[in-house]
């Protein structure tokens, strides 16, 4: 599996010889294999790039993601053909089974109040960490009581803080918007890459939203950004702490039984979400976990 995220963040050329992404700059000219390459943000606005390297880029199946001169993440690169059966997996993604959908969204959200607990108690915020364990079994069909909603509140509340509010212009808000945004990008790639549409959501569905399913399974892998930026103490939002978000998806987490890298993790948990909505098992879900 590919496993190298490549930032390129000066002027400069980039190019495609023998199978390796090649950039020439005035400081010189550097290589990276293909193969190794997972992830590529181009940074600059002021970059160029070939016909022939994005196509293989495509083939790939390497995300690229382009940001605006403020160095945010503006676009991305997406397939139109992830996989050679695509056509019969979008059908039967178009059928998926509604009751099948509802009970995989529950499974997620619990996921996730999990996850933000498990972030509280490392915090030492124990009465907010008892608290959205008492969600989790409150969780209903499709979460019908909105108990990730209620979470979100007690959890952002104890991690930032009581005068914290996710619409707040500030560093905190900047380098979660960023990092959700890498995260995003990853499950946008992976499934393209099974042959699925990022458009047909399992919960999301906004019609205004073309990752309306990877806003969906990407919500158990928010608290990892969360708690970069937590325990970074992020108070001015630049090179250094986009850095340090861009690190996440090279960090390892225990999934299946084995250790991987997020990016791995992203993958394999994908596919996992899919056999259980296509074998109406959800056993098959298969969430990452890692040690304090």
């Amino acid at each position: 599996m590919s496993w190298r995220t490549v930032v390129v963040s000066n002027r400069c050329k980039l190019d495609l010889k023998l199978g390796y992404l090649v950039m020439r700059s005035e400081k010189g000219t550097k290589r990276v294999y293909l193969n190794e390459i997972s992830i590529i943000i181009i940074e600059n606005t002021a970059i160029s790039i070939t016909g022939c390297l994005l196509c293989e880029l495509a083939a790939h199946k390497i995300k690229v993601i382009f940001c605006d001169n403020k160095r945010n993440p503006c676009s991305e690169l997406v397939n139109y053909y992830g996989s050679h059966d695509c056509s019969r997996k979008i059908e039967r993604q178009i059928n998926w089974n509604n009751y099948t959908k509802q009970l995989v969204w529950c499974e997620i959200v619990a996921e996730k109040i999990r996850k933000q607990s498990q972030l509280l108690r490392e915090l030492d915020r124990l009465s907010e960490a008892n608290l959205l364990n008492e969600y989790i079994n409150q969780i209903e069909l499709a979460d019908a009581t909105n108990r990730e909603g209620h979470a979100a509140k007690v959890y952002f509340n104890g991690v930032f803080g009581m005068n914290f509010t996710r619409t707040a212009d500030n560093a905190i808000n900047a380098g979660l918007n960023y990092g959700y945004s890498l995260i995003l990008s990853s499950f946008n790639r992976d499934i393209v890459a099974n042959g699925y549409l990022t458009q047909l959501g399992i919960f999301h569905n906004n019609m205004f939203n073309r990752f309306n399913l990877s806003s969906d399974l990407m919500e158990p892998f928010r608290i990892l950004i969360d708690r970069v930026v937590k325990k970074n103490n992020f108070n001015v939002f630049e090179k250094k702490q986009k850095l340090l978000l861009l690190d996440v998806l090279n960090q390892t987490v225990i999934i299946d039984g084995k250790e991987q890298y997020v990016n791995n993790a992203i993958k394999i948990y994908c596919r996992s979400i899919f056999d259980a909505i296509e074998g109406n098992d959800l056993s098959l879900i298969k969430f990452y976990s890692y040690e304090l």
